[in-house]
């Protein structure tokens, strides 16, 4: 999510909608350059954009227990997922209904800050806002033996 004070905000969320992480960077940074830090101590799959594709970092997020999934250019070769891995990549839409509630309800999109201090404060606050909501945006599934996180 870019265009506020030119910076993007990196979020991580599991099935429930509850927020696991968030990272700040510059609107022009490379978002493969914050998913090792932006993931740290997680263990589990973690379902992302092909903004996020990269072999060597999905080697080394699974020599760390994290399995990273994400859709596949058109002229890269298949990987073999399985259908249930299939099926929540295709719920990317939660972490845009996220993001939505964040711009529309947290009002974290405000494009006015005079200072950073200002903006940072504004975002805290929206994201606090957030966790605090009754009703979050989820998956609906039925086995919880495993962890699931989405950016």
């Amino acid at each position: 999510m870019d265009g506020f004070y030119r910076f993007k905000l990196h979020l991580i969320i599991n099935d429930c909608g509850k927020l696991i992480a968030f990272f700040v960077t510059r609107g022009n940074t490379d978002d493969r350059q914050v998913l090792e830090q932006l993931t740290h101590g997680l263990t589990g799959k973690l379902f992302g954009d092909k903004g996020y594709l990269s072999k060597i970092l999905r080697e080394n997020l699974l020599e760390r227990g994290l399995e990273l999934i994400t859709k596949l250019r058109c002229n890269m070769k298949p990987i073999s997922i399985t259908d249930f891995d299939n099926a929540l990549l295709r719920k990317g839409s939660i972490i845009e209904t996220v993001n939505a509630q964040l711009k529309n309800i947290s009002q974290i999109e405000h494009s006015c800050h005079l200072f950073l201090a200002n903006f940072m404060v504004n975002l805290i606050a929206g994201l606090i806002a957030y966790t605090w909501q009754p009703k979050k945006p989820s998956f609906d599934l039925l086995y919880h033996d495993f962890c699931l996180v989405s950016i």
